[in-house]
């Protein structure tokens, strides 16, 4: 933890910056804010930040700007507020003029998050919870060949051949994937990853096909999806002839490859962000994700993503794609004849 007075400063920068889009000098807190301290007591205070890697200079002789641990910091000491009542309001009302359809819900509630948080916002269809292994069948078609057949909940079945480097018999295969079946029933393909065995090279290899073929039909719901905002990601200064960023417009505008630079949403927290480097795809390490769930987790669920750069007014961003979240929430609990409780108004407490 900082101490309380570097703590302030390093927030100031990282509002300044969000604001500003331009490095900020000692001089500029102390005009700015009010921290009650001189220039030079903030000089050493931006040198200790700089040290311990929370800011950086982009020139030797420029402000300083946010590192990825600083923005870090700053958003795990958010406190974060409602949207305004008259946004709340709003919101409910906008969803009421339109008719009773998912897709008219979710194209709404896409250009209302990207308007909102002035970033590029994606909501994925609302499709059945992470797959669960069921079953395995290993089946012997030829001696150096043999089909996987991978049973998923809901009576969802995978296939695929496989090439064996020696010829196995077809009691040798069901002993395998019986064994495989009770290690890996009820698992998701996370869940596998974390159990894998990995002791014998045959079982190694059929586990990481039955994970890739798990997640491919996980990603699936991101076939299926609403896009909006992409002119604000483009207006921002720090892409401005940007190599990376033609890269992550493609990514996003192919769909079905969104899934690979979501990470995934624990029930722990309502919204999650990513920032930066922390992102697992290189395309997307020059942005930061803020991604929330809605829907039921036991029926069906989608994903809200807010795509901007790092530089992000977060406490905005968070809000709204909260907030959304629960409506949309609401929403699916309806079509389902489930009763689910939102507040409308979250500023009632």
């Amino acid at each position: 933890m900082l101490a309380p007075r570097t703590e302030l400063i390093l927030k100031s920068i990282v509002n300044w910056y969000i604001e500003r889009a331009v490095p900020v000098s000692s001089q500029n807190l102390v005009h700015d804010y009010d921290l009650n301290v001189s220039s030079a007591t903030v000089r050493n205070e931006m040198a200790l930040l700089e040290q311990e890697g929370y800011i950086y200079r982009p020139h030797t002789s420029a402000g300083s700007i946010p590192s990825d641990k600083g923005y870090r910091y700053y958003v795990a000491s958010l406190e974060v507020t409602p949207l305004p009542i008259s946004e709340q309001r709003m919101i409910n009302h906008l969803f009421h003029q339109v008719e009773n359809r998912m897709e008219e819900w979710l194209s709404l509630a896409a250009a209302i998050v990207a308007r909102l948080s002035k970033n590029t916002a994606v909501i994925t269809v609302p499709k059945p919870a992470d797959c669960q292994f069921r079953h395995l069948e290993l089946i012997s078609l030829q001696d150096y060949l043999g089909l996987l057949v991978l049973v998923l909940r809901g009576a969802r079945i995978k296939q695929q051949l496989l090439t064996f480097e020696g010829p196995l018999t077809q009691d040798s295969l069901t002993a395998v994937a019986n064994k495989l079946s009770q290690t890996y029933a009820g698992l998701t393909a996370s869940q596998i990853e974390q159990k894998a065995l990995k002791s014998d090279p045959f079982e190694a290899s059929l586990t990481d096909s039955i994970i890739k073929l798990m997640q491919e039909e996980d990603q699936q719901g991101y076939n299926q999806s609403y896009l909006e905002g992409l002119h604000f990601l483009l207006n921002q200064p720090e892409f401005a002839h940007n190599q990376r960023l033609l890269s992550m417009l493609e990514l996003l505008e192919h769909r079905a490859m969104l899934g690979s630079i979501l990470p995934s949403v624990g029930d722990e927290e309502e919204v999650k962000v990513v920032i930066g480097k922390e992102n697992k795809a290189e395309v997307a390490q020059n942005c930061s994700l803020v991604i929330g769930q809605y829907g039921l987790p036991d029926e069906a669920s989608g994903t809200i993503v807010v795509v901007g750069p790092t530089r992000m007014a977060y406490s905005r961003v968070i809000s709204t794609v909260s907030y959304l979240s629960s409506v949309l929430s609401r929403l699916v609990g309806e079509l389902y004849g489930v009763n689910t409780f939102v507040r409308h108004d979250q500023g009632n407490n």
